[in-house]
């Protein structure tokens, strides 16, 4: 295809050009109007001619040829994989109008179609190593990014393929600007019915020991709407949960009670409905956090001695620790004839510790206490109780104790897990750490802890005093002199229990040989006694990490089996971890799916949430035109629904014609893109309007003319 245009190329400017051409007109019109003997100069007319073709080759006119090649005009087909689409027929529907759609201009030159498919089936290698997935059904980006490789003179407008639920719609149609035409294929059934559980307001954290306040609702269509719905709430993946009953259409608040320090995931579900798409909106998930707004401890010191104040000061160093500290100064074995009036101490306050206000503590240590005739026997029962309901207890021995006088012969009984033989052995000693006590989270870390394959004793100074016990149940963490356990924890009921088997740990407060981390093993300690989730020594947790998820076991001894990995989606991978040293293993998985991940390796089972926990694109699953029509109309396109009718006719229209013709009231349904006549200029030739052997005639002839006229 060939386009010629004429080009004025002058051989002097533009202002000498028309100076020349003034002073031309001008003695043309003076020879018309100035009378010589009467009449008008004869040959004035050709003498005229002569000037024109003078001024017409200063001007210098040429031809321009250019060689034209004509270009296809690229539509965008944006396909939406998303995980409503799998509902029911709608994958089908839009694979079939995809393969109609590519067969229409299969074998045309005039338009290229571009197919952009975004869900869940994008190849994951595609996502940063520090980004996360992105949530919701985004096909607006898809179709700009498409756009930004495309000229804009050979856009011929786009067509989406989806079930209407997009979530990145510009929210004012005037901000939406395409040069083209906006087509939609709708997929799915037009008003069908589906119950959806959603989460209006819900806290992210709360005190332990309180209880926070969760929104819920829950919507389905009128036409089979339900008065109320059976609501299940299990917290952590328990099998057994709390059963409720909810309106259905009306906002429901419900109380959660935070008991235990960490995140707790509540996993919220809703009965099937008389009509129901898909069963995955039926579920919501809600991580609490639980904050401990103060720990209240108990100290009961049996009697004064070095370590008391070690105590006492690593648990008032802590603000957020409330201590109750109560040293036994007289008991009633003490005799020495002191009027009574005369001692400056209180009654011990039993009743009101063990009995009335023995629940509000988080802890209750005994230091060097033995049985002296305080506490009755009653009281010591309560404690157990406490103890075995979910209480903690930390007992740190008294030398002094026998078998007799010693706790163990008590109520505490149900609860210590070393029964004390009565000897103590007084030896310097190195505390050291069991092999258990290297996969044990409370003390596997500690500084100054030597490697395992190493035979040096660790950078601790020594100690010279242990009582000897028979570890009844229990986990030795620490061994002392001739391997005997030294500190041992134990879970008996829903509580848990720690037995200290020496009083020189006050050694490594006082720095004694570069001392030892006292106040590190108290802190883990006192955390694994209230079941802090971090220092929990069977435990499988995850956490996502841009595009990966990192997976880590925590065991007492090696585990082999693998973890199961179940996607938001249902799909499974299996994820074998390998030891990391300190009781862990770890492993990653890449994960390219926003939502609620189930792990379990047959025993341990944990939830991990990634994104947005409540998936954007399983909110709302019903298929409408609501979303997009407002852009569609703004474009000049046009939307069908391809349950009601087979894929419309696809034309290609010239710009400016109509782009769409869809109704039930129109007899030839047809959708159009634009055609833009774009092309690419492949070679130019440019060649002169005036040769200069023509021009030379025409000049010598209007002369000639001239000439002739004049001698007659």
């Amino acid at each position: 295809m060939n386009n010629l245009s004429i080009v004025w190329d002058p051989l002097f400017s533009l202002e000498i050009l028309a100076a020349i051409a003034a002073v031309c007109i001008v003695v043309f019109a003076l020879g018309l109007v100035a009378p010589r003997i009467g009449r008008v100069a004869p040959a004035l007319g050709w003498r005229f001619l002569t000037a024109v073709a003078l001024v017409a080759a200063l001007a210098n006119p040429s031809i321009i040829v250019e060689d034209r090649e004509p270009l296809s005009d690229i539509a965008v087909v944006v396909v939406d994989d998303s995980l409503s689409q799998g509902i029911g027929d709608r994958a089908a529907d839009t694979q079939r109008a995809l393969e109609t759609v590519e067969a229409k201009f299969a074998d045309r030159n005039d338009l290229e179609l571009r197919v952009v498919r975004v869900g869940p089936s994008a190849d994951p290698a595609s996502l940063e190593s520090n980004a996360e997935p992105q949530s919701g059904t985004r096909l607006f980006s898809a179709l700009e990014n498409a756009m930004a490789e495309i000229p804009g003179d050979r856009f011929a407008g786009a067509m989406f393929i989806t079930d209407g639920q997009v979530h990145d719609v510009p929210e004012r149609p005037d901000d939406f600007t395409l040069d083209g035409p906006l087509h939609v294929l709708l997929s799915g059934q037009r008003d069908a019915g589906d119950r959806r559980l959603s989460v209006v307001q819900s806290p992210g954290y709360g005190i332990v020991g309180d209880s926070v306040r969760l929104t819920l609702r829950i919507d389905e269509p009128a036409a089979v709407r339900a008065r109320q719905a059976q609501v299940t709430i299990r917290r952590d993946g328990e099998p057994d949960g709390r059963t409720i009953l909810a309106p259905v259409g009306a906002d429901h608040t419900i109380e959660l009670t935070v008991d235990r320090g960490g995140p707790s995931v509540y996993d919220i579900s809703v009965a099937a409905g008389p009509a129901e798409l898909t069963l995955a909106n039926n579920r919501a998930i809600v991580i609490v956090n639980g904050i401990r707004d103060r720990l209240r401890v108990l100290l009961v010191s049996g009697q004064p001695h070095p370590g008391e104040r070690t105590w006492r000061n690593l648990l008032k160093a802590d603000p957020s620790v409330d201590l109750v500290h109560f040293t036994i100064l007289r008991p009633p074995d003490k005799q020495d004839g002191t009027p009574v009036r005369e001692l400056s101490l209180i009654a011990f306050p039993y009743r009101e510790l063990f009995e009335i206000k023995l629940d509000e503590f988080d802890l209750i240590i005994f230091d060097r206490y033995r049985r002296m005739g305080v506490l009755p026997s009653i009281y010591l029962r309560n404690i157990a109780d406490y103890v075995v309901a979910g209480g903690a207890l930390l007992d740190a021995a008294a030398p002094s104790q026998s078998p007799i006088s010693s706790l163990y012969r008590t109520d505490l009984a149900r609860v210590l897990p070393a029964e004390p033989t009565g000897d103590v052995v007084t030896e310097p000693f190195h505390v050291g750490v069991t092999d258990t006590g290297r996969r044990h989270p409370v003390t596997s870390s500690l500084k100054g802890l030597q490697p395992a394959d190493s035979d040096a004793p660790p950078q601790w100074g020594r100690w010279f005093r242990q009582i000897d016990s028979e570890r009844r149940s229990g986990t030795a963490v620490m061994e002392g002199t001739q391997d005997r356990p030294l500190l041992i924890l134990d879970r008996v009921g829903e509580g848990r229990v720690a037995q200290l088997l020496s009083d020189h740990f006050w050694l490594w407060a006082r720095d004694f040989e570069g001392g030892g981390p006292h106040d590190e093993l108290l802190r883990r300690l006192s955390h694994w006694l209230m079941k802090e989730p971090e220092l929990e020594e069977d435990r499988l947790t995850a956490v996502s990490q841009g595009n990966k998820l990192e997976i880590t076991r925590r065991s007492l001894e090696k585990v082999d089996a693998p973890v199961e990995v179940t996607f938001p989606s249902g799909r499974t991978e299996q994820v074998v971890l390998e030891e990391a040293g300190q009781g862990r293993a770890v492993g990653q998985l890449i994960i390219d799916e926003a939502g609620l991940y189930q792990l379990t390796d047959g025993e341990r089972s944990t939830l991990a949430g990634v994104g947005a926990l409540n998936s954007v694109e399983l909110s709302d699953v019903t298929a409408t035109d609501a979303v997009l029509r407002p852009l569609v109309t703004a474009t000049s396109g046009g939307i069908s629904w391809l349950a009601e009718s087979s894929v419309p006719d696809i034309r290609l229209n010239p710009r400016g014609r109509d782009m769409a013709s869809i109704g039930p009231n129109v007899n030839s349904q047809w959708l159009a893109f634009q055609s833009n006549s774009a092309f690419t200029v492949s070679g130019i030739r440019a060649l002169p309007l005036l040769p200069a052997l023509l021009l030379l005639f025409l000049t010598a002839a209007t002369l000639l003319l001239a000439w002739r006229r004049e001698g007659r």
